[in-house]
């Protein structure tokens, strides 16, 4: 599955972990994506979808 939401274009980003005492090694922060069947004009679509897009759009009333 892709890391990359289809909607809003939300993708991996980078980081630091950081310990207690303050040592930094490198990290990723991966975009909370899903698989979901949407439908757009009567037309089922499959798209990668984060859930914050998710939520937008069951708040919108446009989720199927």
């Amino acid at each position: 599955m892709s890391g990359k939401c289809d909607v809003c274009g939300k993708a991996k980003t980078f980081g630091n972990n950081v310990s207690f005492s303050k040592r930094r090694t490198s990290r990723d922060f991966r975009a909370n994506v899903h698989k979901k069947r949407i439908v757009v004009n009567g037309v089922g679509i499959r798209l990668n979808i984060c859930t914050r897009c998710q939520r937008s759009l069951g708040k919108a009333g446009k989720a199927a």
